[in-house]
């Protein structure tokens, strides 16, 4: 997994962390939410970089496990 900029965050349900961590070790580093395995989809995917990258954006990734604050 990439490095996560300041105004990112790991969600704070510590449980759903430790599952969706453990399912993207089982899938090699690709969310686990998706389907295909591309490079978009390596975690951080590139919708949550895009979404990082957008000044106006506050909220979760596609599989909740960060959260990005403004």
């Amino acid at each position: 997994m990439a490095e996560l900029p300041s105004n990112v965050r790991l969600n704070p349900d510590v449980e759903l962390v430790k599952k969706i961590q453990s399912a993207l070790e089982m899938k090699q580093g690709y969310c686990p939410c998706r389907l295909q395995r591309t490079p978009e989809n390596l975690c951080i995917c590139k919708e949550f970089r895009d979404q990082i990258a957008d000044p106006d954006f506050e909220g979760y990734c596609y599989c909740k496990l960060y959260y990005k604050e403004k």
